[in-house]
Order: structure tokens, then C-alpha cells, then sequence
């Protein structure tokens, strides 16, 4: 019995572990199936995450298609307004163009001069020199050979030296490339030393007919004001998207009368400094600055950097009927030109008290009589400023009389002073104290 209950006992407990077994499996095949399904409702959530993703992606590529759509739209309801602006300019402009020499012959070295010598400069002030610059070098081979003095000597006056400069390094490149005649191609205009864009468009479009933008400062401010663009126009990128605006509306049998219409109407009517004078102006009713009262805000431009000031004392040094001039280096500020001998300090002697300004004059005395020089007498000058683009020059001056010349100084006699050397208009005040001297004119 008891091994039968022994085995009864045995069977009990085998059939006990089928059954755990058995549920053990039971288990296992729920767990894997909650397994299962987490795994399947984990890439159903991924589905959904990612099906969210790309609607909120195709939301953003709606929004910004919106975006460039209501951009493009605009872009083109501004060329629409600007291309009505035309043909009233071009008629204003045939009423009211300015006589200038270069617009009567129009010839490709007429055009390209006057305007490299209207870069910072007025017209009423250019006429006289580019009359007397042609007259000595009236084409491009004759610009190309001129000496440098010759040439420096010419532009004398205009100041940023650095564009004659360049003008005879273009003039040699197209006696070099193109037989001494400007080639009537914009792109290659563009690559001669000293032109760039709006040099090239001017050419090309005056001269040429070529329809190419000419943009400049009057350009950039009566654009800006027509169309409302508040971009900084100092900047490239708004300087780039005025010209494209411009490239669109050039008609193509006047491109050289529309470039120059739209900068006429900048330096006579859409004025730089100052109010424009909207009642005279012939495209005013499609002007969104006047419009919107903005005249006085835009054309937006960053502020300039305050100019570093620079203080010397001018030394005339007379000796008989010459004057001491030397060299400035061949780069940085006036390169290359004449100038009168300097001290770094700056003695205000014209404003000084008396026993100041004595102590000063003796000192100047005691500093020139020390290079071998023997003073006769010596006396101060007025002040004078000028103003560069960056720098101010404040200045004083003292004339010194001298029994012999000394150091490397050239010695320059009035007529020299005149018609050889180019001393800076920076200068000027100083040159005409020295004239006077030479010349005898007590004035």
C-alpha cells in the first residue's frame, strides 16, 4: 500500500507539474503576447509620432510656400509700381536735364571720366577740371602714357586720389587688351582696374546702350523712397535688391537715359540732405515714403564711425624765393603727393598768449637752427581743418625764413608750386601763404 500510495504519491505530484508547467507555458504565451502587442502599440505611437511629424513638416513647407508666395507676390506688385515710374521720368528728365559737356558727346572716355571724377564730388565742381583734363590727355592711349606728376598735378583739387590712380591703370590695360578703345561689353568693363558695378553700368548703358543698372547714392535714396524699403542701403544686400529692382525696369531703347534720369531726379529733386522737394517731383504719386511720411527716415543709413583727429603744426620754410616741399609715402592717405614739412605737435600759435606763443617760436627756432639751418625770422600762420572721409586734420602753421636750405627737402619755386607739384587742397591754406610770400603779395 504504502508504495502504491507511494506511487499514487509520485503521480500526484507529476500530474501537479504538468499543470504548473502548463501554465507556466499559459504565462509565457501571455507575457509575449502583452510583449507583443506593447511592441505593436509602440510602432503603431511611432507611426502616429512620425505621421504627426510629417504633418506638421508639410505645415511648415505650406507655411513657408505662404511665405515665399506673399514674398513673391509683393516682389512683383513692386516692379508692377516701379515700372510706372518710367516713362514719366524719362519725360521730366528731357524737360529738365542739366547741360553737361560729357552728356552733349557722349563718347565712351567722356562718359567713363566724368563719372570716375563725380564720385564724391559736385558737378558745378568737376566742369572746369574735366575740361582742362581732356585738353591735356584727350583719349585713352594719351591717358595711359602720362607721367604720374603730370597726372597727379591734373587732379589736384579732386581729391581720392587713388581713382586717377586706378583711370590709368584701366587706360594701359585697354591700350594693352583692347587696342586703346573701351570694349562695349559690361562683364568686361567690370573687371578693369577702378570700375565695378555701377562704373561698368554707367559706361555700358551711356555710352554703349546696353541696358545695365547704374546704381549710386542718388540711385539707392530715390528707389529706397519709392518703394518704402527701410533695408540699410549701406548694406550689400539692400544695395543688391535695389539693383535687381533696377535691372527690371531699364527699357531697353533708353537704358543710359533712364540711368541717368533716376540719378538726376536723386541730386536735384529726391535730395540727400534736406527735405525733397515732393511738389516738383514727377513720380511723387507713386512715392510710398511720401505717402506714408517717411521722407525723413528712409532711406536708412548706419551711422558713421566718429573721425579720428589728427593735430600738426605746418612748417613754411622760405629760403629766397623757394619753399621747402617733400614726398608723402607711396601708400596710405595722399599717397604719392607733395606736401610742406609738419611737427607732430600741434602749436595753436595764431591763438596763443603772447609769452605762450614766444616760448613756441623759440622753441620751432632753437629745432631748425639744430639741423644746420640759420633762422631769419619766423612768424605763426592761421589754423586750418580739413575733413577726410575717416580722419580730421586740425592745423597750425609758423612761416620760417631761412639764410640757406637744408635737409632732403625739394625746393620748390611759385611757378613750380603751381604747375608742377600737387600739393593736397587738404593743404590749401597753407599753399596760398606760401604763394603770397613768393610772389610778393603781401595779401
Amino acid at each position: 500500500m504504502a508504495d502504491k500510495g507511494g506511487r499514487m504519491t509520485a503521480g500526484a505530484d507529476n500530474s501537479q507539474k504538468a499543470h504548473t508547467s502548463g501554465e507556466d507555458r499559459k504565462s509565457r504565451t501571455l507575457r509575449a503576447a502583452d510583449a507583443s502587442g506593447n511592441n505593436r502599440a509602440a510602432r503603431a505611437a511611432g507611426a502616429n509620432d512620425k505621421s504627426r511629424t510629417l504633418r506638421a513638416e508639410d505645415v511648415g513647407n505650406q507655411n513657408r510656400m505662404v511665405t515665399l508666395a506673399d514674398t513673391d507676390r509683393q516682389s512683383e506688385k513692386t516692379e508692377r509700381e516701379l515700372r510706372k515710374i518710367v516713362a514719366p521720368l524719362l519725360e521730366w528728365f528731357g524737360e529738365n536735364a542739366r547741360s553737361m559737356p560729357w552728356r552733349s558727346d557722349p563718347t565712351p572716355y567722356h562718359v567713363w571720366l566724368s563719372e570716375i571724377m563725380l564720385q564724391q564730388t559736385r558737378v558745378e565742381a568737376v566742369r572746369g577740371y574735366y575740361d582742362r583734363f581732356l585738353t591735356a590727355l584727350p583719349d585713352i592711349p594719351s591717358l595711359a602714357a602720362a607721367p604720374e606728376e603730370a597726372l597727379l598735378k591734373l587732379w589736384q583739387g579732386l581729391g581720392y586720389y587713388n581713382r586717377v590712380r586706378n583711370l590709368q591703370k584701366a587706360a594701359i590695360t585697354v591700350c594693352e587688351r583692347y587696342g586703346g578703345a573701351l570694349p562695349a561689353d559690361y562683364e568686361k568693363l567690370k573687371e578693369l582696374p577702378g570700375f565695378g558695378e555701377y562704373t561698368a553700368g554707367a559706361v555700358a548703358s551711356i555710352a554703349f546702350g546696353i541696358p545695365a543698372a547704374a546704381v549710386d547714392g542718388n540711385v539707392l535714396r530715390v528707389i529706397a523712397r519709392i518703394t518704402g524699403c527701410e533695408g540699410d542701403i549701406t548694406l550689400t544686400r539692400t544695395k543688391k535688391q535695389i539693383a535687381a529692382l533696377v535691372s527690371k525696369m531699364i527699357p531697353a531703347d533708353k537704358p543710359g537715359e533712364f540711368n541717368q534720369a533716376l540719378m538726376e531726379l536723386g541730386a536735384t529733386v529726391c535730395l540727400p540732405n534736406g527735405a525733397p522737394l515732393c511738389d516738383v517731383c514727377p513720380v511723387a504719386k507713386h512715392c510710398v515714403a511720401r505717402r506714408e511720411e517717411k521722407t525723413h527716415i528712409i532711406p536708412v543709413k548706419s551711422p558713421k564711425k566718429a573721425r579720428k583727429i589728427e593735430e600738426k603744426t605746418i612748417l613754411l620754410l622760405l629760403c629766397g624765393n623757394r619753399v621747402a616741399i617733400q614726398k608723402r609715402p607711396k601708400t596710405g592717405l595722399l599717397a604719392g603727393l607733395w606736401e610742406f614739412p609738419s611737427a607732430e605737435e600741434f602749436l595753436d600759435l595764431a591763438a596763443s598768449a603772447h609769452a605762450k606763443q614766444s616760448e613756441d617760436l623759440t622753441h620751432i627756432r632753437e629745432r631748425i637752427s639744430d639741423m644746420g639751418a640759420g633762422v631769419i625770422d619766423l612768424f605763426p600762420l592761421a589754423r586750418a581743418k580739413h575733413i577726410f572721409t575717416h580722419i580730421e586734420w586740425h592745423m597750425g602753421g609758423i612761416l620760417v625764413r631761412l639764410r640757406m636750405p637744408f635737409g632732403n627737402f625739394k625746393w620748390a619755386s611759385a611757378d613750380e608750386l603751381r604747375h608742377a607739384y600737387s600739393i593736397p587742397t587738404a593743404l590749401s591754406v597753407y599753399t596760398r601763404a606760401a604763394l603770397e610770400r613768393l610772389e610778393g603779395d603781401p595779401t
